[in-house]
């Protein structure tokens, strides 16, 4: 059986990286999909999601951004199992194998008080309760038990990386409309 034609679609001008296709699984169109995050909880919600070919690797079944239509996606294990309603068979869910998933993210769940998607927090200028810029975040990392801020920034102007635990023992304020976090911390830490 042939591809189906996926229908072109623009990339939001919000949308977000969240994983990649993996191989396929079963033989009723099902497909494994690599989750960027150890919650895919954008990945579950979202009935929409835009693909782009793979960077690298086998020869994409399209040349720009397509609109997938899910069906369905659990967790399984480590990874999601999802169906999209134009995949029919292992073979069409095989060729879509290490194509990139975005989703907008306005379309990502609404998180409660006190919890961030990362990348919401990436960029954030970081401030400490004295009013100095300590930097931005770059990235965030899980270390166990807590997450860190990982900042880009400047002390004795030089270039410097500061590793912030993201708790409330440190964390005063996230600020999302205004950009920035404000924390009890000091430059010579």
């Amino acid at each position: 059986m042939d591809f189906p034609e996926l229908p072109f679609a623009e990339l939001p001008d919000d949308a977000i990286e969240v994983g990649r296709v993996g191989e396929a699984w079963g033989v009723k169109g099902w497909f494994k999909v690599v989750p960027f995050s150890s919650a895919p909880d954008a990945l579950l919600a979202a009935p929409q999601w835009f693909l782009l070919p793979a960077e690298r690797g086998a020869k994409s079944p399209f040349e720009r951004c397509v609109s997938l239509e899910v069906q369905q996606a659990r967790p399984h294990g480590d990874a999601v199992v999802a169906q999209a309603q134009c995949v029919q068979d292992r073979a069409q869910a095989d060729r879509l194998r290490g194509a990139r998933i975005f989703i907008a993210r306005s379309a990502f769940p609404r998180t409660q008080d006190d919890e961030y998607y990362w990348v919401d927090l990436i960029g954030l200028a970081v401030i400490n309760r004295e009013g100095v810029t300590l930097g931005s975040v770059r990235d965030l990392l899980a270390s166990g038990p807590q997450t860190t801020l990982v900042l880009a920034g400047e002390h004795g102007g030089k270039p410097c990386e500061r590793l912030i635990p993201f708790v409330s023992a440190f964390i005063d304020q996230v600020d999302l409309a205004g950009r920035r976090i404000t924390v009890d911390w000091q430059p010579d830490y």
